[in-house]
């Protein structure tokens, strides 16, 4: 108890002294989630598409933070990380920060759609890059993958892996990845 209490106020005093979308990432290590830094490298301008065939890009959430994560219906620590991000979209989604996720691959619409329900996932998107053209585009290759990307539009980490994004470490990182 007294070292979550300890982690929780080193998260705390992270979050209030890093500057604007700087992320602490000893705490956030030091939390379970073991991000890479990225210095400053601009999202690529690929679209991807909904199930009912829109086209959209990276840049339809210019101005905003994004956990931008790729995922699969037959990665099982995909499946395990959904619920988190779910909960990390109802908590912090708005106008300054989304959760973006996006099935890349071969993911049929029946399979995303009953994952989605029996996991009861209401907040996410359903976004698909089944051609795999914006997940090679940022060096993907394992999931789940997640990039976090400042409002500016450039890369700010990446994490090759699940995370328990709406514990206090994620929810930490999102604090100041979204810091004015």
């Amino acid at each position: 108890m007294l070292r979550l209490l300890i982690l929780y106020t080193a998260l705390a005093a992270g979050a209030n002294m890093a500057s604007a979308g700087e992320i602490d990432f000893d705490a956030a290590k030091a939390g379970g989630i073991d991000l890479v830094a990225v210095e400053g490298e601009v999202v690529p301008d690929i679209t991807f598409t909904d199930p009912e065939g829109g086209e959209h890009s990276l840049t339809d959430y210019e101005g905003q933070a994004v956990l931008l994560n790729f995922w699969a219906t037959w990665c099982a620590p995909c499946r395990e990380e959904m619920p988190w991000l779910n909960t990390l979209q109802k908590d912090y989604g708005g106008d300054d920060f989304q959760v973006v996720t996006i099935a890349t691959g071969r993911n049929p619409p029946r399979a995303i759609d009953k994952f989605y329900a029996e996991a009861e996932l209401d907040a996410l998107p359903v976004l698909l890059d089944p051609r795999q053209e914006l997940a090679r585009k940022f060096g993907v290759v394992a999931m789940p993958a997640t990039i976090l990307i400042d409002a500016e539009g450039n890369q700010v980490a990446r994490l090759m892996g699940p995370a328990e994004w709406a514990s206090d470490t994620g929810r930490a990182i999102v604090t100041q990845l979204k810091a004015p």
